[in-house]
């Protein structure tokens, strides 16, 4: 795939204190196989579906460890200028840009509502191979208790285009660049426990979102939402063994009619 434009996902990646754990699980949930671990890059270590990179693993640097969670990359063509947005946009950068090799250059931030997220300029690295296909990332939620400062943020740091569903039963918006949508943004509501702070939720995509939930149950893994079918596919919420949030859809399988929105 060739280098996404600037705000589109692009890659993903976690820390585990337990990587071999973390590999048995996602190879078995979602059919992953594993490159060589890169000793000069701390044991970075990435995931393949059906021979495409889609994801990586690595463990924590020293005094960096604590809750796994999945790190949604966007991709932007100067890291820097995107620094300088972050900050001036009232986020916070918990790392600077730093280049990877000739991978790439890479940062990570902290958006105001407490979401963290990286920032990916690509270089030998585009990002992921494949998505939308089993095993391939396929979405995005950024999940807020404060969606006004979440909103103001991102469409100020991309160049993101807003519109809102018109249900008055959730508050959902959707960000977009040119004609594709590629995040979305959910206000938490009283389910969520007050101890859960802002995250962004990857969605991996599978066959079978029945099957999937099984497996990771089986493994270890919590169901925290569905099974539940949708206009945009059938998909579940989990939490892997070590407390990584993430969820699977099933995008061959829709129910109901697509919802309405209006532009922001």
């Amino acid at each position: 795939m060739a280098v996404q434009p600037e705000g589109t996902p692009c890659w993903a990646d976690a820390m585990f204190s337990d990587v071999e754990g973390a590999k048995r699980f996602y190879s078995d949930v979602l059919g992953w196989t594993f490159g060589e671990s890169s000793s000069e890059y701390g044991n970075y270590t990435q995931a393949y579906a059906d021979g495409k990179a889609v994801a990586a693993v690595v463990p924590p640097m020293p005094g960096q460890e604590g809750q796994s969670q999945w790190c949604l990359y966007f991709a932007s063509p100067d890291a820097a200028a995107t620094v300088g947005r972050i900050r001036e946009n009232g986020g916070e950068v918990l790392m600077e840009p730093m280049q990877v090799g000739d991978f790439g250059t890479m940062c990570l931030a902290r958006e105001p509502s407490g979401a963290v997220f990286g920032v990916w300029q690509a270089g030998t690295h585009e990002g992921f191979e494949a998505v939308a296909t089993p095993g391939a990332y396929c979405w995005a939620e950024v999940f807020t208790r404060e969606p006004e400062k979440a909103d103001t943020f991102l469409s100020a740091v991309f160049p993101y285009r807003m519109k809102q569903i018109e249900d008055q039963a959730v508050d959902f918006r959707m960000f977009d660049i040119g004609e594709k949508t590629v995040l979305g943004r959910m206000r938490m509501t009283d389910d969520f426990p007050p101890e859960v702070p802002s995250y962004i939720n990857v969605y991996f995509t599978v066959d079978d979102c029945d099957e999937a939930v099984a497996r990771a149950t089986k493994l270890g893994g919590v169901l925290r939402f569905g099974p539940m079918s949708s206009p945009f596919g059938r998909f579940a919420a989990l939490s892997d063994p070590q407390g990584a949030n993430f969820s699977v859809i099933d995008i061959t399988t829709t129910e109901g009619e697509m919802p309405a929105t209006k532009d922001v």
